[in-house]
């Protein structure tokens, strides 16, 4: 987007949202795990244990919501995803046991995963010519929310009281009720009609699922992150431990800066095949620069992290403009929350799978893991332009004749 802020309208009442919305999940996603460890007292290995329940018990909600975005209308499905979302992270407070925080997480959890799928059609909807570039620009915003929200986070954690952590998570369930209250300024989207032929057609289209798979097992980088690199950085490197913030800010910076200008140029599914190849390579370059890392003196180590993370970031803009551009050119407009839902498995898998993966490969094993790692990348984004070219072969006869049953009943 050529603007800071869209022009009044549809996309900055989206933008918004999405702003407040993210600045709860800031909160959440700096202080969520200490707050349940250290306030409310749950063994870590529990609250590991009940965030991969919840994980994998939201896979099946973005298709629901999304197909349910479709048939009914989408700003009103993702504002209640908001709702229940707010409602689930106020429970956090009455939370003082293992089961009480599986129902709260898994319900949190959830509704976040049905809000993106929900969301989608809204973003076809408003996002003008190029949808993929609005949903850049989000992707930007939303950076911008969760690192504000880090550091009101980080208010709270330096100041470790039960007070403190209790504002914290009342503060995240006032975001997401805000955020929901915005998009009443949004008009209502209207739903589609019903097509004739089997509901659920994301199901059935085996190039649009392996290209899921694919992008599913290509967002892991996302944990590296999150995940190895604080690990790596703490047990294997002599670097400053303060350089894990540095890190993160480093990747948020870039990210905030850089994401619509790279998805600008991925413009087409042939191009988004081409910056899945590129984002796999880069993967694999990052991925040898960090395990380098390991035996070096403090200002190599922390040389080698900070170039790894600058390198692994230009791949994660290339990865996620490919994502942003295959899921929406490829899904039909009919059925662009059902397709988006299916879409957002494979990112689903990757935060449920993606930690244990991680943590087995680069930090129980070493330096030999991340080169596996990174080979792993760089195969997925050699393969991604083989899928691309096959979900846009002409579809069977069959499938023709289902569109045109289709376009018979939407006139």
């Amino acid at each position: 987007m050529p603007q800071l802020v869209p022009e009044a309208g549809p996309q900055r009442v989206i933008a918004a949202s999405n702003f407040v919305n993210t600045v709860g999940s800031g909160l959440y996603l700096t202080a969520g795990v200490l707050y349940f460890t250290q306030d409310v007292r749950l063994p870590a290995t529990q609250v590991g244990l009940g965030l991969g329940v919840a994980g994998f018990a939201s896979l099946a909600m973005g298709i629901a919501a999304g197909h349910l975005a479709d048939r009914c209308g989408a700003r009103g499905v993702y504002a209640a995803t908001i709702v229940v979302q707010a409602l689930a992270t106020a429970g956090f407070v009455l939370v003082d046991s293992f089961w009480p925080f599986v129902l709260a997480v898994c319900a949190a959890t959830g509704a976040t995963a049905a809000g993106r799928a929900a969301r989608s059609p809204l973003i076809r909807r408003f996002g003008g010519d190029r949808p993929q570039e609005y949903r850049a620009y989000l992707r930007a915003v939303t950076n911008t929310g969760i690192s504000l929200g880090a550091l009101l986070a980080g208010v709270a954690l330096q100041v470790g009281t039960h007070t403190a952590y209790q504002l914290l998570v009342v503060g995240n369930a006032v975001a997401f009720g805000a955020s929901a209250a915005i998009l009443l300024f949004l008009p209502p989207v209207a739903p589609e009609p019903m097509p004739t032929g089997p509901r659920w057609i994301a199901l059935r289209d085996r190039p649009y699922l392996l290209l899921t798979a694919l992008d599913g097992i290509m967002a892991i980088q996302f944990k590296v992150l999150t995940v190895a690199i604080p690990l790596w950085l703490v047990v294997a490197t002599s670097a400053p431990h303060w350089l894990v913030s540095g890190t993160m800010l480093g990747n948020t910076v870039i990210v905030i800066a850089l994401q619509v200008r790279a998805s600008r140029s991925v413009n087409s599914p042939a191009a988004a095949g081409g910056a899945y190849r590129r984002a796999g390579v880069v993967f694999l370059v990052s991925c040898s620069l960090i395990s380098l890392s390991a035996g070096a003196p403090a200002w190599a180590a922390a040389t080698l992290l900070l170039a790894g993370v600058a390198v692994h970031t230009v791949g994660e803009l290339w990865h996620s403009a490919a994502g942003f551009e295959v899921s929406f050119a490829l899904a039909p407009e009919r059925a662009t929350g059902q397709y988006l839902g299916v879409f957002g498995l494979g990112a689903g898998l990757a935060d449920a799978l993606g930690p244990s993966l991680l943590i087995a490969l680069c930090i129980t094993w070493g330096r030999p893991g991340w080169y596996v790692m990174g080979a792993l990348f760089t195969v997925t984004g050699l393969a991604a332009p083989f899928a691309v070219r096959w979900a846009q072969r002409p579809a069977p006869a069959t499938d023709m004749s289902l569109d045109v049953a289709w376009k018979e009943t939407a006139a």
